[in-house]
């Protein structure tokens, strides 16, 4: 498996490096840096196996509430559940770092955060 990483916060959408030849234990280690508006609430994280001969395989997603990166301004790394098909397939690490703006005192408008520290659990199925 050569695994990657789609990431989506609203309208906007990064993606991660492929760990080739990594298969169900990669390990990114990538910052990925967001602006977050009023109102955004999750990112969701769609992982893929990259296929060179034929259209890339998806493997599950994850969503992440970010109230508590709100409240908190980091969270470290921690696994969260990866669902295909609404059964649970294995888990993601991620830590989360929230920057307000400099200057901007009221909600959450244009403010920046992010997403590092990748690392996908081993599970049994």
């Amino acid at each position: 498996m050569d695994p990657y990483v789609i990431l989506t916060c609203r309208s906007q959408e990064q993606k991660s490096s492929v760990a080739a030849g990594k298969g169900s234990d990669p390990e990114w280690n990538e910052t990925f840096e967001f602006s977050i508006a009023e109102g955004v609430t999750e990112i969701k994280l769609k992982i893929m196996d990259r296929d060179h001969l034929t259209s890339d395989d998806f493997v599950g997603e994850a969503t992440i509430s970010l109230r508590a990166l709100f409240e908190e301004g980091n969270i470290p790394p921690t696994s969260y559940n990866v669902v295909k098909d609404e059964e649970y397939c294995g888990e993601i690490r991620v830590g989360l770092t929230f920057t307000p703006e400099t200057g901007y005192e009221g909600g959450y408008q244009a403010e920046q955060e992010s997403f590092g520290g990748w690392k996908q659990s081993e599970y049994t199925v």
